[in-house]
């Protein structure tokens, strides 16, 4: 038996990571979702080398996503992130600089769910 894709949302945003899970879970019953609302958190279940793929906001309380990114980077260079923000200007270019580290995919709230879909299962290939 196939085992599930394990996708990690993180994002303070508890109602939307809730959403998200639901929506996601609907349209791909063979992912398993977890949701966490602190980058510490979800860097604790990441290191446990139980995660395939991260979806994180940029703005967050304990630990924004860059250094959430960095953090996963550092551990394991495979694992596929992508960047989720409400934000368009970036006014330390820090969005530049994860590009050049190897961020792939940044998407701007409000997206589609599809749209997510088809990132996630680009990097999962």
């Amino acid at each position: 038996m196939k085992t599930k894709k394990i996708i990690c949302i993180v994002d303070d945003e508890e109602d939307l990571v809730e959403n998200l899970k639901i929506e996601l879970e609907a349209i791909r019953p063979d992912w398993k979702i977890i949701t966490f609302s602190e980058g510490m958190k979800a860097i604790q279940e990441i290191v446990k080398g139980n995660v395939d793929l991260v979806v994180t906001d940029i703005a967050m309380p304990d630990m924004d996503g860059y250094e959430l990114f960095w953090r996963i980077k550092d551990y394991n260079e495979k694992i596929p992130v992508i960047m989720m923000t409400g934000f368009g200007y970036d006014p330390n270019h820090v969005l530049v600089r994860a590009k050049v580290d190897g961020l792939k995919d940044v998407l701007y709230k409000p997206f589609e769910t599809e749209k997510l879909v088809e990132l996630i299962e680009s990097h999962l290939q």
